[in-house]
């Protein structure tokens, strides 16, 4: 999973307590509280830039806390959290400053790794296919929708891959097909894939019945990860870039494959089998 960053810098000035002074005209001057935060995934490391303090309280905003002067701390999962840092100087006088962060679902999947094992770990999203297909999984985060697949094929045989997509899951909108019951699909992913040939294509028209797609010049919207070939069992897996695609940005999707062979004579596979509901990949979580 690509790391991203997001570099948080604050100040606070707060009041300070002065505990040590029974003088009301002796206030100690208030601490100077400033730290930035670095976020990967769900693991924030905290770096503690305060001035004039000696002794520091994390709370989380998660229920946890921490007594590092600097400490790294990886959140239960998405949502919203408000992490204070209380600073307080040699004196005892605190001073306290907090921000607000915001924790996007993360993925376990890595397609840079050179294994599958990673793919373990996913229980959910778990598709039966039919003909080829075996079966599929599925998983995203905030910039990636992941898909595997276990197929009966080979990759020599270099089959065709056809990825229908709802991006808007809304089935008046977009081409309607008898293979994939339930959807008005929106965009159409079309190639060998493994050979480096998928392209987009986003329908057009008023039609919903007309085969009616108009390529698209969009380049790194998908990537191939790993790729295991044991005998007859074929495993692949890959990402598609959600900012990429017109609609992968939304709450959630439906899709359905076919695996055709690379001659156009056949329909080999198909992911979920044909004439089912298209699979619904929940993205609210």
């Amino acid at each position: 999973m690509k790391k991203s960053n997001l570099i948080i810098l604050m100040a606070a000035f707060i009041a300070a307590v002065n505990f040590s002074s029974c003088k009301k005209d002796s206030a100690e001057p208030q601490p100077f509280v400033f730290y930035s935060v670095s976020v990967d995934g769900a693991t924030v490391t905290f770096t503690n830039k305060s001035e004039g303090t000696t002794s520091y309280k994390w709370d989380f905003g998660d229920g946890t806390t921490s007594t590092d002067e600097s400490p790294v701390h990886t959140y239960p999962g998405k949502g919203k959290y408000v992490p204070t840092l209380y600073a307080t100087t040699a004196d005892g006088v605190t001073g306290e400053a907090s921000t607000v962060l915001h924790i996007a679902k993360t993925s376990g999947i890595k397609l840079d790794d050179n294994t599958l094992s990673d793919w373990d770990t996913v229980t959910h999203n778990v598709v039966a296919g039919a003909g080829t297909f075996t079966l599929a999984k599925f998983d995203y985060n905030s910039e990636n929708v992941y898909f595997y697949f276990e197929m009966n094929t080979k990759e020599s045989n270099g089959e065709i891959y056809d990825f229908y997509i709802d991006a808007d899951n809304d089935a008046t909108t977009g081409y309607t097909t008898g293979s994939f019951t339930g959807g008005g699909y929106d965009v159409l992913l079309e190639g060998t894939m493994l050979d480096g040939w998928f392209d987009p294509f986003y329908h057009s028209g008023s039609d919903q019945n007309a085969f009616s797609f108009e390529y698209q010049s969009i380049s790194e919207f998908y990537e191939i990860g790993t790729v295991q070939q044991t005998g007859n069992t074929l495993k692949i897996e890959g990402r598609l870039k959600r900012a990429k695609l017109k609609g992968l940005t939304g709450k959630g999707l439906k899709i359905g494959i076919t695996a055709t062979k690379n001659d156009w004579s056949a329909t080999v596979g198909t992911l979920p089998p044909e004439g089912s509901d298209a699979f619904y990949l929940d993205m609210s979580e």
